[in-house]
């Protein structure tokens, strides 16, 4: 499947089940291929190794072995993308490597008593009072990048839209240090 070789992909399906495998450990492969390998270039994949996991269970032999097959094609002629693991590797380096942040105080819960008094809260900037809902305001107190879009599939769409909010954010900081 990673290969985009549905055919391959669904022969050796076939032949796991004719030895006897277990369609739920096939269907297990599935969901972590979806995510492993589909990612976010295809980002139905993993709702639909979800759903023929649910179908093994539900429906058993022989009849899932149809769900599986309609995972195994559609999963092998996805595009393919490992950014998600990637990215999530690199923040467990960050944060195995590094001083982990603090959470900065205008992201900190603002609602008892003892948070008021320690102003926190004080400075946050909610959302969706600005265009695409999109303040300008830092989330971390050290910008960090651990996500790299790539461009199969879905994902050059992210690719675009984190570009436009970037130059979004910094439009908003040049507006806001000038008010």
């Amino acid at each position: 499947m990673r290969g985009g070789d549905p055919d391959a992909a669904l022969y050796w399906m076939a032949k796991m089940l004719a030895g006897g495998e277990d369609p739920r450990f096939i269907a297990r492969r599935l969901i972590i291929l979806a995510s492993e390998d589909v990612g976010l270039a295809d980002p139905m994949a993993l709702p639909l190794a979800m759903a023929a996991k649910e179908a093994c269970e539900f429906i058993g032999q022989p009849e899932c072995e149809l769900n599986l097959a309609h995972a195994v094609i559609y999963l092998a002629s996805a595009p393919k993308s490992n950014t998600a693991t990637v990215a999530l590797e690199r923040v467990k380096r960050e944060i195995a490597n590094r001083p982990v942040q603090e959470v900065p105080a205008w992201l900190k819960d603002s609602h008892g008593k003892a948070a008021k008094a320690l102003d926190l809260g004080k400075g946050y900037l909610y959302s969706h009072k600005f265009p695409e809902a999109i303040s300008g305001q830092d989330y971390l107190l050290e910008n960090k990048q651990f996500y790299t879009p790539g461009s199969s599939g879905r994902e050059k769409f992210i690719a675009e839209r984190l570009a436009y909010w970037k130059e979004l954010k910094q439009q908003l900081r040049l507006s806001q240090s000038e008010g």
